[in-house]
């Protein structure tokens, strides 16, 4: 089950195209920002508050990458929904016999160290989702 929003993944050109806005008049504290080389992204963490979340602004590397070609085909913009779950592997076995299409159908590494898996948006009316594995 999924226990609260992990994140919003905002795909931009540039972090310093947008932090001017999320960090600067909304006030959202950077918590890191972190090279991600096997999803060819540089992300920024901007944390919304205690408990509340917190937007991923997702830059991506030169050359050819997801986040690349999702940014040359529908321009800046909201990329994925992130939700936190207690039990990842469960919920994929379940989804694959619920023949939902899922992009990893074994968690991998994500960012900040968490271990994350991708739903295919076919599956879920046209967002891209991604689960995270609760921490505790």
């Amino acid at each position: 089950m999924a226990t609260r929003l992990s994140h919003l993944g905002i795909a931009v050109p540039a972090h310093d195209d947008v932090l001017v806005f999320w960090r600067d008049l909304l006030g959202l504290p950077v918590e890191h920002i972190e090279h991600v080389p096997g999803d060819g992204v540089s992300v920024a963490m901007l944390r919304l508050g205690e408990g509340s979340g917190a937007v991923e602004l997702l830059e991506p590397d030169p050359g050819e990458s997801p986040v690349g070609k999702f940014l040359a085909k529908r321009g800046p913009g909201l990329h994925h929904v992130a939700f936190e779950v207690d039990d990842i592997d469960g919920l994929l076995n379940r989804m694959k016999d619920a023949n939902i299409r899922l992009i990893d159908e074994q968690p991998r590494a994500g960012a900040h160290g968490t271990t994350v898996a991708f739903v295919h948006p076919a599956s879920t009316g046209g967002v891209l989702v991604e689960l995270v594995a609760s921490s505790g």
